[in-house]
């Protein structure tokens, strides 16, 4: 049975770019597109894994991993944080709200699929 990955990203392009890359593994990729909507998606799709963006327009990534990772059902499962802006401390504040993984945009694709495979 394929594992689950739900792709929170507001950039269409990158948005594409991850659920392609995905399914080319045989991953059931599932996109958000809102990061509003994460949360409740997570629950009905249950998902082996969320890939989250930090950057993204209304609620923060880092708000989203902290809201995912303080619910129970969701908790357990792993999160890798993608963004653009890596500052000095970012990567740190974003393991700390909870994300297993972290990569940085623009992504390496063989990066970002052992990232993947190695979280689910």
């Amino acid at each position: 049975m394929s594992k689950k990955v739900l792709v929170v990203e507001d950039n269409e392009l990158n948005l594409k770019l991850f659920c392609d890359l995905l399914r080319a593994h045989d991953y059931v990729a599932e996109p958000v597109r809102d990061g509003r909507e994460a949360v409740e998606r997570a629950r009905a799709f249950e998902p082996d894994l969320v890939i989250m963006d930090i950057q993204l327009p209304n609620v923060s990534g880092i708000e989203l991993i902290e809201t995912l990772k303080a619910d129970e059902q969701l908790k357990p499962i792993p999160i890798m944080a993608v963004t653009a802006y890596a500052a000095k401390g970012d990567e740190e504040r974003i393991r700390a709200a909870g994300a297993e993984a972290y990569v940085s945009k623009p992504i390496s694709v063989m990066r970002f699929v052992e990232s993947v495979e190695a979280l689910v």
